[in-house]
């Protein structure tokens, strides 16, 4: 009984114990998943922090350059244009058969580009062939009885003198070389016509390869074996021509000058002309001629400007900028070089032309002199360099030191398309 009791007691729990120290392993897992977090969102506001800023279109400055001893009185933009330039065709219809040419290969005048299915002309050659052999047989087989007749008038010429046969046997001999002489004249008629024929039967098989009309270079290929080719428009799976030659050495640049400026330009008068695929090259040129009429929509006069450099970095429809240089004036001094930037990018600040020049991702501003404007560009003598980057358009609340994001192509796309 006593161990019963005993072992009782034991069990019976003392309420009046002081509790267990609590475990401090949960305290800790909670502490390090704070930590963690604070962690988490300091890099994501070093990372996305740092990118955010202003989103901003930008555009390259261009440095262009004075004309030496030679003022600029105008600028103009225009094209490269070639004077000389053919789709060259076939002369007839039909199916190609080969094609020699490929883009950017240099032919000579006379060179074969390619060739039709000369089945049908060979087939008409070949029948005025037969035809004009057959004329020709023609002919010797009536001169040959011609002879004959003439002979036999001859011999009764002297039987009638002789009185041993009948005035009418002659009369009929004679009536019969007639006869047989304007048969004579009528075959050797139609022989020339049977040769004539073949002739024209040489020049359908001749139409059948089309040749390079000048020297040049092909910008373009436009049919391909098996194709139906014809010199006419006649729609639907017909090519009108084999391909497009340019002749390099004609080539020139057409600028539309506006009317109100138009007095400034003159004939023989030099000019500067830059490519817009290399700023930094000027090619000397001078004007062709003013042509004489005027375009009424644009208010615009094309003038024609030849370039003295001869150059195969130099292809037709290549923008250009045309320096229209006022010569035979006295050398003035060498003036510093300007640049050349969209007129979005200059902006007014406070009665000042100033514009924003994007670096290490912060913008700067710069009071700038602008100068002339040529076209949508503007000149700038002060305050910009060339190949630096500025802010179209800028925000008005953009200012000096500002953070900003260059858009990327994917960004500004949805703009476009709207």
């Amino acid at each position: 009984m006593n161990n019963s009791a005993d072992l009782l007691k034991e069990l019976r729990i003392d309420r009046s114990a002081p509790p267990p120290p609590p475990s401090r392993r949960g305290l800790w897992i909670a502490l390090a998943a704070v930590a963690a977090l604070v962690v988490l969102a300091l890099i994501a506001w070093a990372v996305l922090g740092r990118s955010r800023g202003v989103e901003v279109q930008t555009a390259t400055v261009t440095a262009i350059g004075n004309g030496g001893g030679s003022a600029s009185v105008l600028d103009a933009t225009g094209y490269v244009v070639a004077r000389r330039m053919a789709t060259v065709s076939a002369k007839i219809t039909g199916k190609v058969r080969e094609v020699l040419i490929e883009e950017g290969q240099r032919v000579e005048a006379g060179q074969i580009m390619a060739t039709l299915d000369p089945i049908d002309a060979d087939a008409e050659r070949d029948l005025a062939t037969a035809q004009a052999g057959a004329a020709r047989s023609q002919v010797e087989s009536v001169r040959a009885r011609v002879a004959q007749t003439e002979a036999d008038a001859h011999r009764l010429s002297t039987l009638v003198q002789q009185q041993l046969v009948s005035k009418s046997q002659y009369d009929e001999a004679v009536a019969a070389r007639d006869s047989l002489r304007a048969e004579l004249i009528t075959a050797e008629r139609n022989a020339k016509v049977a040769s004539d024929r073949l002739r024209i039967a040489d020049i359908g098989v001749d139409n059948t390869i089309v040749r390079a009309p000048f020297a040049g270079v092909v910008t373009a290929k436009a049919a391909q074996p098996g194709e139906i080719v014809s010199p006419l428009a006649t729609g639907g799976f017909t090519r009108t021509g084999i391909g497009t030659i340019v002749d390099m050495d004609s080539l020139e640049v057409e600028v539309e000058v506006g009317e109100a400026f138009i007095g400034r330009v003159q004939p023989k008068m030099p000019v500067e002309a830059t490519l817009n695929a290399y700023q930094d090259w000027k090619i000397p040129g001078e004007v062709i001629a003013i042509i004489p009429a005027a375009d009424r929509g644009k208010a615009t006069v094309k003038v024609r400007v030849a370039l003295k450099t001869k150059d195969p970095r130099i292809v037709p429809d290549m923008g250009v900028r045309v320096s229209f240089l006022e010569a035979g004036k006295p050398e003035q001094p060498a003036q510093k070089p300007g640049v050349l930037v969209p007129a979005a990018a200059i902006s007014s600040r406070d009665g000042k032309q100033v514009a924003f020049v994007v670096a290490d991702e912060r913008v700067q501003r710069r009071e700038v002199a602008v100068g002339r404007s040529l076209g949508d560009d503007r000149e700038v003598t002060q305050g910009l360099a060339g190949g630096e980057t500025v802010v179209l358009d800028a925000p008005a609340g953009l200012s000096d030191g500002d953070r900003v994001r260059v858009a990327t192509a994917s960004e500004e796309a949805p703009t476009e398309t709207e």
